[in-house]
């Protein structure tokens, strides 16, 4: 069994997996439907919070954008592995002769590509609510690069607490301390962006933020075959 997971191709199992995934949601909706409800009632509460203070409001943007993206996303990697659990697929991919990292790469694909939509579609509705234009290249890289570190760090945790009873107030708690330097990293880098700083301030951060993902990226890799097994 062991050879067999060895022998069997990594990335070509967690593409499966991926691409079953969104073909999943695709056809019911349910995650990134809740995960875009979410968002937008959060985009709206604080909208009305910071109308009455425009400058508060311009300062005030980008963490608004990160928060709403960050507990968005826990929204959505609370599900998606309590679903697995739920219908029993968690324990077929478990049982099959198959690398247990490509269930996370797999996982991770999928939980990534709804987290970037969704602040994908945030970018013009908060430019329409704010009144400050956050369409442009470098900031959709740095949501990119902002959204994969909670993907990353989510697959694993949601791993790891989606057999608790408690779920879904573990993740968070466990959560947050942990993606704390990628929501700081992207924060800064955003504000860069958006208040015209020189490149290489918001540069900088966005750097930051790229060697965090690929630090918790490693750790993660390493750590998730120990996770699943529990």
């Amino acid at each position: 069994m062991q050879h067999r997971r060895q022998n069997t191709p990594l990335l070509k199992v967690a593409y499966s997996i991926a691409v079953k995934d969104v073909w999943a949601e695709f056809r019911s909706k349910e995650l990134l439907s809740a995960m875009l409800l979410f968002a937008l009632l959060s985009l709206l509460v604080f909208s009305f919070a910071l109308e009455l203070d425009r400058r508060a409001r311009a300062e005030a943007i980008s963490g608004v954008l990160w928060v709403t993206v960050a507990f968005a996303a826990i929204l959505g990697l609370n599900r998606s592995m309590a679903l697995e659990r739920e219908q029993g697929c968690l324990e077929a991919m478990l049982t099959a002769p198959i690398p247990r990292s490509a269930i996370m790469y797999g996982k991770l694909a999928g939980n990534f590509a709804f987290a970037l939509i969704v602040g994908l579609i945030l970018l013009p509705v908060m430019t329409i609510l704010y009144n400050i234009s956050l369409i442009s290249l470098p900031l959709v890289g740095v949501l990119a690069a902002g959204t994969l570190g909670l993907a990353i760090v989510g697959t694993l945790l949601s791993a790891m607490t989606a057999q608790t009873r408690s779920r879904e107030t573990l993740l968070p708690l466990v959560m947050l301390p942990i993606a704390l330097p990628i929501v700081i990293a992207a924060v800064r880098a955003s504000t860069g962006l958006l208040s015209g700083a020189d490149s290489e301030v918001w540069g900088a951060w966005a750097a930051i933020l790229t060697a965090v993902d690929a630090v918790y990226f490693v750790a993660c890799s390493l750590l998730f075959d120990f996770v699943i097994e529990e």
